[in-house]
C-alpha cells in the first residue's frame, strides 16, 4: 500500500503532460487543419522516406555487424561493442557536431568529398546519416542477442542435412532469430524517427528538405504557430506508443531491455 501512492504519482507525471498533448492535438479540427499545413505534410513525407532509407541501410549494414559481434571470437571485442554503443549514450548534439566534424566541407573527409563534388551538411542525405548513427546501434543490440541465442545445433543439423550456409541463414538462423530482428527494427525506426540533435546540428532545419517532424515541432512553435507544433507532437507521440505497444502485444520484451541498456 505504501508504494502504491509514489508510483502513481510518478505515472502521473509521465502520464499528463503526453495525454494532455494528444487530446489537444484532436480537439476540434486542429490535427486536421494542421497536418494540411505544408510544413507538417512536407516534414511528415521527409520523416517517413529518411528513416524508411536509414533502415534499409542499417538492416544492410548492422546485420553482418550483428553476427560477428555474437559469433565472433577475436581481440577487441569489447572495444568494438563499446564504439557500436556509443552513440546512444552520446548526447545527440554532440553526435551531430561529430559528423559535422567528418563530413563538413573543412572535416576530416570534407575535402575528399569536396573533389568528388559531393556535399554532404545540410542536404537530406546529412539527416539519413544523422538517422543512421544515433539508430543504428538498437538494431545492432537487439539482432546481437537473438542471433547469439540461436542454438547452434540446429544450425548444425541443417548442414548435416545437406543445406548450404545461405539455406540455413534462411530457414534457420533468421526465422530463430525473427523476434529480435523485428524489435530492434522497430525501435530502430523510432529512434530514427524522432532524431533532433544530430539533426539540427548536421543537417539543418531547412524546410522540404532537412526539416522533419521533430524539427518542425521545434520550428513552428518558434514561430508562434502553436497548433502545426502540437500536431506534428501528437504524430511523434502516437507513432512512439504504438513501437513500444507492439513490442509488448508481440512479447519482444528483450528489445526494451537492450534499448535500457540490458
Amino acid at each position: 500500500m505504501t508504494t502504491r501512492l509514489p508510483a502513481a504519482l510518478l505515472v502521473v507525471f509521465l502520464a499528463l503532460p503526453v495525454g494532455v498533448l494528444v487530446v489537444q492535438a484532436f480537439a476540434g479540427r486542429a490535427m486536421v487543419d494542421a497536418i494540411a499545413t505544408p510544413a507538417v505534410r512536407d516534414a511528415l513525407v521527409l520523416s517517413l522516406v529518411t528513416t524508411t532509407v536509414s533502415l534499409v541501410i542499417i538492416v544492410a549494414l548492422g546485420t553482418p555487424l550483428a553476427l560477428l559481434l555474437a559469433r565472433g571470437r577475436f581481440r577487441g571485442r569489447a572495444l568494438l561493442e563499446t564504439v557500436v554503443d556509443l552513440p546512444i549514450v552520446l548526447p545527440p548534439s554532440v553526435a551531430g557536431l561529430a559528423l559535422l566534424l567528418v563530413f563538413g566541407r573543412r572535416g576530416a573527409l570534407g575535402e575528399a568529398l569536396e573533389v568528388a563534388g559531393i556535399s554532404i551538411p545540410f542536404t537530406t542525405l546529412a539527416v539519413v546519416l544523422a538517422q543512421v548513427f544515433v539508430a543504428a546501434p538498437f538494431f545492432v543490440r537487439a539482432a546481437r542477442a537473438g542471433l547469439a541465442n540461436v542454438d547452434r545445433q540446429l544450425e548444425d543439423a541443417a548442414r548435416d542435412l545437406g543445406a548450404g550456409e545461405r539455406q540455413v541463414a534462411r530457414h534457420v538462423t533468421l526465422p530463430l532469430a525473427a523476434p529480435a530482428l523485428a524489435a530492434g527494427l522497430v525501435l530502430c525506426w523510432s529512434r530514427a524517427l524522432g532524431e533532433f540533435g544530430a539533426t539540427i546540428m548536421f543537417a539543418g532545419n531547412v524546410p522540404g528538405r532537412t526539416q522533419t517532424l521533430p524539427l518542425v515541432v521545434y520550428g513552428e512553435f518558434q514561430a508562434g504557430d502553436l497548433e502545426a507544433s502540437i500536431a506534428a507532437a501528437a504524430i511523434l507521440i502516437l507513432a512512439a506508443f504504438g513501437v513500444l505497444l507492439a513490442v509488448r502485444t508481440l512479447n519482444w520484451r528483450r528489445a526494451l531491455d537492450l534499448r535500457a541498456g540490458g
